[in-house]
């Protein structure tokens, strides 16, 4: 998880309906703001996923968000924190798993068979690419985000 903070001189309220506005038209997001009883404003984005093969081309990040009020008047502390959409988690996890549970039976003796040991290896081989292939593309999806939400708000 990585996170932004930083703080711009507007209200929670002003940068909550400025987001809303922009991002709520915008298709292929899911977006959702809530207001807290503190008067500070939580928001989530994320691609739309309908498809798993949209998980190899699309942004796949949660963003969460908070505006909140800072003891100047007129200002917003935004603290933004950006993670791995689940499914991705999910998928490099079972075939993680899956390899090493192959390679675990073959090499404890209850199943000698080439296949298996070279079936587990591919399996585990294509968890650790999709692993690296994440970490890279997580940079890039971070800064797609950063330049959205600073072209939004008006950060420089």
């Amino acid at each position: 998880m990585t996170k932004w903070n930083f703080k711009l001189k507007n209200s929670p309220k002003k940068l909550g309906e400025k987001i809303d506005s922009s991002l709520n038209t915008v298709n292929g997001l899911v977006f959702h703001l809530n207001r807290d009883k503190n008067e500070s404003i939580n928001f989530k984005i994320r691609k739309r996923i309908l498809y798993p093969w949209y998980l190899f081309f699309l942004n796949s990040l949660v963003v969460n968000g908070k505006l909140s009020k800072t003891k100047i008047e007129n200002e917003s502390n935004v603290e933004i924190s950006f993670k791995q959409h689940f499914l991705w988690i999910a998928v490099i996890l079972a075939d993680m798993i899956l390899g090493l549970s192959l390679l675990i039976v073959t090499v404890s003796g209850k199943d000698n068979n080439v296949y298996t040991y070279l079936i587990g290896t591919l399996i585990l081989a294509i968890g650790v690419i999709l692993w690296i292939r994440t970490q890279r593309k997580y940079e890039q999806n971070i800064q797609e985000y950063k330049t959205l939400i600073s072209q939004v708000l008006g950060v420089h």
